[in-house]
């Protein structure tokens, strides 16, 4: 458990911030500038100092200013990266890579370049890498550290769209496989998607809402905060095969239903979370032909929830095996169905927004083959 109860105040600005955040994973921290993203992770690197309050990550206090202890930023094991890349320009990626480590560990080495797609870069000097490239040897050197906690500052500010979305991939694998927690900040909705876990949603320092990704997108009240989120749901799902002639991949969800997607770059077998925004689901009370749409789902609606900003809106939560559904539809169209909980009906998707590769979920037990 990585527990957070701090109070820093600059001029008129005060953070005022008490969570406690799950010690494995990716927890985001979005909001608008100004909010105190920033100032939060350099709170938890020890660059500042808080006014009143207690740092601890799984028992192991960095800061408490009940008893004036203060442990300094080089003595916490944490990983930072800044948007910039920071490397050493008189050391090779090697170099670079090597520099945090307490003994170098070839096989160490070995797995963290080959994981962010590094290795063919290790006798190369800074002042000769990419934008992305460097930005990938400056968290590998952060990892190879042997931090207790990754912090990511924007790490993909500046780049441009094809290094920005290679990096974001390298990411997205390396959040899966590193078994330490991991803070992201960043002002871009996508991004998070495509790594986050749980958000935290800030606003002129005070902590707005706290918890799975899934669950603070599905939350109608934040629509207006969340600015370039979409009430969504993030579904797990399991690459069967890919359909060569017709350019498609088919996923299967845990009880065995299927969808389509344009062919993706995974191996079947390979579990995935992908995005399904609420505008993007439509309700029909039968299974329905002579459609466009490739995808339909049957689910059960659990609620009918009228916005409370936008009464002529409502959101439809629905279990699709096992796993939450959420439609935005008109209340007209809400009510001429005699849509209730416990309804049984078809999920139209029209798209999916976004997929990305995941851990196996835990209601994979119960995948039907």
């Amino acid at each position: 458990m990585f527990e957070l109860d701090v109070t820093r105040v600059q001029g008129e600005f005060t953070l005022e911030v008490d969570l406690r955040l799950a010690s494995r994973g990716v927890t985001a921290l979005f909001g608008p500038s100004g909010s105190g993203k920033t100032t939060l992770l350099r709170l938890i690197a020890g660059l500042d100092r808080p006014d009143r309050g207690r740092i601890a990550l799984e028992g192991y206090v960095l800061c408490d200013t009940a008893t004036c202890r203060f442990v300094p930023v080089h003595r916490r094991r944490l990983g930072i990266v800044f948007q910039e890349a920071r490397l050493f320009p008189h050391y090779s990626v090697r170099g670079n890579l090597c520099y945090g480590m307490r003994d170098e560990d070839p096989a160490a080495v070995a797995r963290i370049s080959g994981l962010l797609g590094i290795d063919h870069l290790l006798t190369r000097m800074p002042n000769t890498l990419s934008g992305g490239e460097a930005r990938r040897v400056a968290i590998g050197r952060a990892l190879l550290s042997s931090p207790r906690l990754l912090l990511l500052d924007e790490p993909l500010t500046g780049l441009d769209g094809a290094r920005k979305q290679e990096l974001l991939e390298y990411l997205a694998a390396l959040v899966r496989d590193i078994d330490i927690p991991v803070i992201f900040v960043s002002h871009d909705p996508q991004e998070l998607l495509a790594v986050a876990d749980d958000l935290v949603l800030l606003e002129k320092g005070q902590v707005l809402a706290h918890g799975a990704l899934n669950e603070v997108l599905a939350r109608p009240e934040l629509m207006s905060r969340l600015g370039g989120f979409d009430i969504s749901a993030m579904l797990a799902a399991r690459c069967h095969r890919h359909d060569v002639r017709r350019q498609l991949s088919e996923l299967r969800l845990s009880d065995g239903q299927m969808l389509e997607l344009p062919t993706l770059d995974i191996e079947p077998g390979q579990w995935l979370k992908i995005q399904v925004r609420a505008r993007d689901v439509a309700i029909a009370l039968e299974p329905v032909s002579g459609t466009s749409i490739r995808n339909t789902l049957k689910a059960t609606i659990t609620a009918c929830q009228p916005l409370d900003d936008m009464a002529s809106v409502t959101l439809v939560m629905l279990d699709a095996g096992q796993q939450t559904l959420r439609a935005l539809i008109s209340t007209a169209s809400c009510e001429a169905l005699g849509l209730a909980p416990g309804m049984t009906v078809q999920a139209l998707i029209r798209a999916v927004s976004l997929a990305r590769p995941a851990a196996a979920p835990a209601l994979a037990d119960q995948e039907v083959p």
